[in-house]
């Protein structure tokens, strides 16, 4: 929604964002596949960000997200710890919440399979509390001075 509302309609429809999580069958993924939230999940949104993304549902209590916005998402199940990418050429990677429990070695084993699936210049993006391991730093480079986004640094070995 913040991306719809900064790039325009023609740049949305070129917007692919895959969604995952281990799970296959749990509220996460009926939610990112359905596009459907209960009032109260919504209820820290702005109005103005209600009234432009999201529309009344058949469903009593509940809001689904607009199609123009639904379309551009596609959820599927990935466990991080098997270190295979889901696809290659990303231009950005976001990794909220997961990170912190892994252990110290799957962690770096992890952030090798976002370098592996990040286009030329692409972005990784976590959590605050998620330091990149010194391990990594010829993997990436920091590309804001206050916060955990990095840029895949190119030529740099990680068996891309």
């Amino acid at each position: 929604m913040i991306l719809a509302g900064r790039m325009g309609y023609f740049a949305l429809n070129n917007l692919r964002i895959d969604a995952t999580d281990v799970e296959s069958t749990g509220q996460f993924a009926q939610m990112i596949e359905a596009g459907l939230y209960r009032n109260d999940e919504l209820s820290r949104l702005p109005e103005s960000i209600l009234e432009k993304y999201f529309e009344p549902n058949d469903k009593p209590g509940h809001f689904r997200v607009i199609d123009s916005i639904r379309r551009r998402v596609a959820y599927q199940r990935h466990d991080l710890l098997c270190f295979r990418e889901i696809g290659r050429g990303y231009s950005l990677v976001l990794c909220k919440n997961v990170l912190l429990h892994f252990q110290p070695q799957e962690r770096i084993e992890v952030l090798r399979m976002f370098h592996r699936a990040l286009a030329s210049g692409g972005l990784f993006a976590s959590e605050l509390t998620q330091e990149m391991p010194p391990e990594l730093a010829p993997l990436f480079q920091r590309a804001i001075p206050d916060g955990q986004v990095f840029r895949k640094v190119e030529g740099a070995g990680c068996g891309s």
